[in-house]
């Protein structure tokens, strides 16, 4: 059986960004020290290799984060939980105090601002940025983590935050 599913079409950008969302990415948010800090969320966030362990993240060239970012010598990663959709929220916002209340933070290690009740966080030290196309690819060491035993992972997937749950019962809708 064929159909419109079936004929491929050009990547072209819009075209790309629909079917990339419908991977599910667990949402992150990434912090670097500076004058001031700077933070945003992150969904492209992957491990590289093991040995020696090494993580990466995108950004985009033109993200006001990128300046601060180019130049860090250390960055936080904190997978946010299933509850934190209001972080994610918040660090995905342009031209605000990212740092401001409700958001609960503080200095780590190498100054880089730690945020309070995350699923995880990662201390990595920045070894390479590689520029591809309009977004630079971070790559850095892990030198520092702190992990829940417990909590499922906030999820991003077809243009919004998702928990676990969400994604079975969607996944079970389509089967049906």
């Amino acid at each position: 059986m064929t159909g419109p599913a079936d004929t491929p079409t050009d990547a072209d950008p819009e075209t790309l960004r629909t079917l990339l969302r419908h991977q599910a990415s667990t949402v992150t948010v990434v912090t670097a020290p500076g004058a001031p800090a700077v933070g945003f969320t992150a969904t492209s966030f992957t491990s590289v290799s093991l040995r020696p362990p090494i993580v990466s993240f995108c950004l985009d060239l033109g993200s006001s984060s990128w300046p601060t970012v180019s130049r860090a010598r250390h960055v936080g990663v904190h997978l946010l939980g299933h509850g934190q959709q209001e972080v994610a929220r918040t660090f995905a916002t342009s031209g605000i105090d990212r740092f401001a209340g409700p958001t609960r933070w503080r200095p780590g290690p190498e100054g880089v601002p730690i945020l309070e009740d995350t699923l995880a966080w990662l201390l990595c030290r920045v070894v390479e940025r590689v520029t591809v196309g309009d977004h630079a690819i971070v790559l850095a060491e892990p030198e520092l983590l702190r992990h829940a035993d417990v909590g499922s992972p906030l999820l991003y997937h077809r243009g919004r935050y998702a928990g676990l749950a969400d994604a079975a019962e969607h996944a079970g809708r389509r089967a049906a």
